[in-house]
């Protein structure tokens, strides 16, 4: 599924977040978007959701202008956001239409594709911090979205469960080959994960760059290329963006 956004632009109480924002997701691509805090990265992810529609310009998925929830857009957050008071199971497959034996099918393969087969009857307070994220990547994934959003969704985690995480959404990518939008302020992970990274900087938020990462997957961290590309970005960073605050780890 594509989607493209032209001259998006969000005003709250006078003050604008974001201005002009242009860029085309290409079906099946990982886009991310990288910038200084408070430059409007999360803002544009609600406008794509639905979430929010008082924002101007246009908002375009497959050819048709999108102005609310759209079906086959999915959302993750930074936090799990489970309801405690469900298990696993019925986390995943809460809101499903159909019947609860087609649903709990069909939420085990998912629950199995990012490793907690087995795990279906346990409750959020039962599992880790990592465990639950994966539960909400299952979550997402469930209702098949041909766009996924990605707010942050690792920052949270502690440096060993968030790599084991991002190679876990790069399988996830493989099998679903969903188009994927996520936000960042972590420097690697957007060269490990992504094709293209859009920066960020300002007040308001307005794109600085765009950088394409040619570079085949799975991708070594920490090789010369990876390295090349993290100058170029932090160079961008900084020269418009000043010593705001941007992850690099």
């Amino acid at each position: 599924m594509s989607l493209e956004m032209k001259d998006v632009s969000r005003t709250f109480n006078g003050k604008t977040v974001v201005r002009n924002i242009s860029f085309t997701a290409n079906p099946g691509e990982i886009i991310g978007i990288l910038g200084t805090s408070g430059c409007g990265k999360s803002t544009l992810l609600r406008a794509i959701s639905g979430l929010d529609n008082e924002y101007s310009g246009e908002i375009v998925i497959n050819d048709y202008i999108s102005k609310g929830m759209h079906k086959n857009t999915g959302f993750m957050f930074q936090e799990p956001r489970l309801m405690p008071w469900l298990t696993v199971m019925d986390n995943v497959t809460f809101g499903l239409k159909g019947s609860k034996l087609k649903k709990q099918d069909c939420a085990r393969q998912y629950l199995k594709d990012v490793g907690l087969a087995g795990s279906e009857h346990l409750y959020p307070k039962q599992l880790s911090g990592g465990m639950a994220q994966r539960v909400a990547i299952a979550r997402s994934l469930i209702t098949s979205p041909e766009i996924l959003l990605l707010d942050e969704p690792f920052s949270a985690l502690d440096a060993f469960t968030k790599m084991h995480l991002q190679d876990l959404l790069l399988d996830v990518w493989e099998s679903y080959q969903s188009t994927m939008v996520l936000v960042t302020h972590d420097v690697d992970e957007a060269i490990y994960l992504c094709d293209r990274i859009i920066i960020l900087c300002g007040h308001p938020g307005e794109i600085a760059k765009e950088i394409r990462l040619a570079e085949p997957r799975p991708r070594k961290r920490g090789s010369r290329k990876s390295a090349e590309f993290k100058t170029e970005i932090l160079d961008s960073l900084n020269l418009i963006g000043g010593d705001e605050h941007v992850y690099s780890k």
